[in-house]
This record gives structure tokens, C-alpha cells and sequence, in this order.
């Protein structure tokens, strides 16, 4: 018996009692349409972190309190290994480094902000001029920070545009003198829409000197110090700079830590990697259940077929062509499932970010070539013991068979 007529009595069959096929087909086109759809959100995850990353800056090292592990995840620092970083440190290692373009003081802390008869507990970000070129932050009205700002510790704030929405609704922001905590600041800016990046919203922050919310908050302890390196490839060399310069500050104890972009995206990656694998495995899960489904549908089908099956050996069909038959059949319908899940997994991770933004896909094309030739895999393996069962009927049996 040749391909086409196998594939024409495969057609045949499948098609004499549809919905029993499509049934069939569902369980191999939610599988393969899952891994497609999972992979997708875990790339995209990925490039989304690397998109918001770059966003925020390059060429960017956090240096912060106490040591921690950067491999792996994150590892709380003990007490003993904490000590504080102080402006003077991100001053000194501004002007002795040769490889650092700048380095701001962050210090973060909350407060309560007030206008008129409006309030709000907001996050209030201490920085230095420089912050806002270096995150790629700009304002809509008015101006950044200044350095005689932050020289002479003026009370003087940039609100995100949450903020100023909460506080001045539509009306003008800029002079006015708002409460935070027990002192009065003057909005000299009000910052362009930023959104939320990896957690943070940026649009409901308030920007004060570091200086002023050395005394806002009565400490010298930085948060963070937020380092611009010239380039790329001086990320190294500038690396190893900054800790030296620090442990001889610091009676040469490495009590701090640094962080690249590098080391950040990889700890997330890693994470993500984990995540994705985990889901495609469970998607996977629903493949092999399509896959037992395809083979208890094709045991019922040799049953309901044993009379047939038992004529055409009787004409003179050898094993092989009945096992032909019948595994055809159901790599058929594993392979219409794939290309039905291909299909509706691509179609939901092209056209689902339309209406959920915040969800991004991102479709790996390796993720559908596998899940497709596991489909067809499936149908192969789920079919051989049907086919073979078939192929085994006694003629004389099978034609006595009611």
C-alpha cells in the first residue's frame, strides 16, 4: 500500500466521526499551545528587565552597606560585616577615580508630604544634580536640582507627576511651598511621566537634595551610591578602583558590595530561566496527557474496527500495512494538534499584549519547532501500541469479531 492511500484511509477515518477527532486533537493543542505561551512570557520577562534596565541607564554600578553574595541571589548581609556608607565616600571616589564619570549619594527614605488641606505619605528620594542625566529622568516644568541646591542644603523638591496630581490636581505646582515632614520646600520641578520600572514608580517619588535629607531624615548613611562608569569596557577596571578606594576608608574591609547591570540581569535571568522551565514542564505535562488521549481514541478505533481489519487482511493486507494504517492515523492527529496549537499559541502571545500592556510576550521560535516535533513525537509514540495491536489480529478472529 502506498503513502497516499495510507493517508487517504487515514483521512477517511478520522473524518467519519469528527468530533470524536477534534476532542482528540484538543488535548495536543492546549499542550503544545501552553509551552508556546509560557516560553513566550518568560522571554519577554526577559527582555523586558533589560529593556528597563538600559532605560534607568548604562553603565551603571550600585555600591551598597554591607557585604552580600551577587551570585546566585541575594544573601542578607550579616550585622557584624555592616557598615555605613557616608557622603564623603561617593565625593572622594568621584575625584580619585579615573575611570568614574560621576557618583551621586542616594539616601531614601518616606515621609509625610502636605499642601493646603491635601496630604500624602510618599517616598522622598535624596540625590545630587547629576541623578537625573545619569537615570535618563527628565521634568516637564520647571528645573533639576542645581549643585549650589545641593552646596547650600536648600529645602527645595521636584514632585513626580503623581504627586502633583494628588497634591495641586490640575493646577500649577511650580513656587509653591509644600510641607515634608516638620519642614516647608519650594517645587522647582515637576517630573515627566516615567511609569513604573522593575518595581519602582518613579511618577510618585519626591526629589530633595542629598544634603537636605541628610537632615530631613538625621542621618549620614547613604542608601546607596549610584555610579556612572565612562564606558562599558572600563566596568572592570573601575570595579576593582572603587573597592580599593573604599576598603582604604573603611580600615580595609571589604564591607560593602557592589552591583553591575551584569550581575543584576544575571541573578534575574537566572530566576526567569527557572521559572520558564518549571512552566514548560507543567505545559509539557498536558502534552503527554493529549498523547493518552490519542492512544486510548485509537485503542477504542482498532476495537470498533477489528471486523474491518480482519477483511482486509483476508484480501491479502500484511501486519505492516494494518500498523501503517493506524499509526498514520495518529500521528495525523497529533500533528493537526500541533499545527492547531502553533497556530492559537502564537495567535494568544501576538494579540494578548494588545489588550494587557503589561504583560510581555515574546515568542521564541525554538519554543514552536519543539513543541510541534513533541507533538509529532507524541503521536508517534501514543500510536504505536494500538497500531501494533492491530497489526497482531488473528484474520480468522477478527472476521468472527461482532
Amino acid at each position: 500500500m502506498d503513502a497516499l492511500e495510507t493517508i487517504r484511509l487515514a483521512k477517511d477515518s478520522l473524518t467519519s466521526n469528527k468530533m470524536r477527532s477534534v476532542l482528540t486533537m484538543l488535548g495536543v493543542v492546549i499542550g503544545v499551545a501552553s509551552v508556546i505561551m509560557l516560553v513566550a512570557i518568560g522571554a519577554g520577562a526577559r527582555t523586558y528587565i533589560h529593556r528597563e534596565l538600559g532605560n534607568l541607564g548604562t553603565n551603571i554600578l550600585i555600591i551598597v552597606p554591607g557585604k552580600t553574595s551577587t551570585k546566585g541571589g541575594f544573601h542578607p548581609p550579616t550585622a557584624s560585616t555592616i557598615r555605613k556608607l557616608v557622603y564623603d565616600d561617593a565625593i572622594i571616589l568621584k575625584r580619585r577615580s579615573r575611570h568614574i564619570a560621576d557618583a551621586v549619594p542616594i539616601i531614601l527614605g518616606s515621609s509625610k508630604v502636605k499642601y493646603q488641606n491635601q496630604s500624602r505619605d510618599n517616598n522622598v528620594v535624596g540625590c545630587t544634580e547629576t541623578y537625573f542625566e545619569m537615570r535618563n529622568l527628565a521634568v516637564e516644568s520647571g528645573r533639576f536640582l542645581s549643585a549650589s541646591d545641593v552646596d547650600s542644603k536648600r529645602k527645595v523638591c521636584i514632585l513626580g507627576r503623581t504627586v502633583k496630581r494628588g497634591l495641586f490636581g490640575d493646577g500649577n505646582a511650580l513656587g509653591a511651598v509644600v510641607s515634608i515632614g516638620d519642614g516647608k520646600y519650594r517645587v522647582i520641578g515637576v517630573m515627566e511621566k516615567k511609569g513604573v520600572t522593575l518595581g519602582i514608580d518613579f511618577d510618585d517619588i519626591v526629589f530633595i537634595p542629598t544634603t537636605t535629607a541628610q537632615e530631613l531624615f538625621d542621618t549620614d548613611s547613604l542608601f546607596n551610591i549610584t555610579v556612572k562608569i565612562r564606558s562599558a569596557a572600563e566596568i572592570p577596571l573601575a570595579t576593582e578602583e572603587i573597592r580599593q578606594i573604599l576598603m582604604k576608608r573603611h580600615a580595609n574591609k571589604e564591607d560593602f558590595t557592589i552591583m553591575s547591570q551584569d550581575e543584576m540581569l544575571g541573578v534575574m535571568n537566572k530566576v526567569l530561566g527557572i521559572m520558564t522551565a518549571v512552566l514548560a514542564g507543567i505545559a509539557a505535562i498536558s502534552l503527554l496527557v493529549g498523547g493518552i488521549g490519542i492512544m486510548n481514541i485509537m485503542l477504542v478505533s482498532v476495537r470498533e474496527r477489528t471486523r474491518e481489519i480482519g477483511i482486509r487482511k483476508a484480501l491479502g493486507a500484511k501486519n505492516r500495512d494494518i500498523l501503517v494504517q493506524f499509526l498514520a492515523e495518529s500521528v495525523t492527529l497529533s500533528l493537526f494538534g500541533g499545527i492547531g496549537g502553533v497556530l492559537f499559541g502564537g495567535l494568544v502571545a501576538v494579540g494578548l499584549p494588545l489588550f494587557l500592556p503589561y504583560l510581555p510576550m515574546q515568542i521564541s521560535w525554538w519554543s514552536v519547532i519543539l513543541a510541534f516535533v513533541f507533538s509529532a513525537s507524541v503521536g508517534v509514540f501514543f500510536g504505536v501500541y494500538p497500531a501494533r495491536k492491530a497489526s497482531l489480529y488473528d484474520p480468522i478472529v477478527a472476521l468472527r469479531y461482532e
